[in-house]
């Protein structure tokens, strides 16, 4: 078994996709990259990892736009990972920032966070456990 490796500090380590038609983007997505899917039990719905056709590695989620997701706008979302979500998140206020959801626990994963910078863009930042 090889070692996972965490990404590197200031890299884009994810990205997600939330909407309300989660199933029929992805179908969408599906169609229109090769990307094949697998569900992402959150407990009474599915979210969804899309992958890549030939390596079937994990390169994008789409997401329901409910539970830890509702009110977040629909559009690619990029995690940009931090050492510390909290400690991002003051630095994104103090800045002049917005912090839209959390900091907040992903599971055993990590922390995170949605920002909003000073020119209207939205990240979120996460730092692995």
């Amino acid at each position: 078994m090889t070692e996972t490796k965490n990404p590197e500090i200031g890299s884009v380590g994810w990205i997600d996709l939330t909407v309300e038609d989660a199933p029929g983007i992805r179908d969408f997505y599906a169609s229109v990259t090769g990307w094949q899917h697998s569900p992402v039990s959150m407990g009474d719905y599915d979210d969804f990892n899309m992958s890549a056709p030939e390596s079937g590695e994990p390169k994008a989620g789409i997401c329901h736009a409910k539970g830890g997701n509702a009110g977040l706008p629909a559009q690619w979302m990029i995690y940009i990972t931090v050492e510390d979500a909290d400690v991002g998140a003051a630095k994104c206020e103090e800045l002049g920032g917005s912090v839209l959801a959390g900091p907040k626990d992903m599971g055993e994963m990590g922390r995170y966070c949605v920002i909003q910078d000073p020119a209207g863009a939205v990240a979120a930042l996460f730092a692995f456990s």
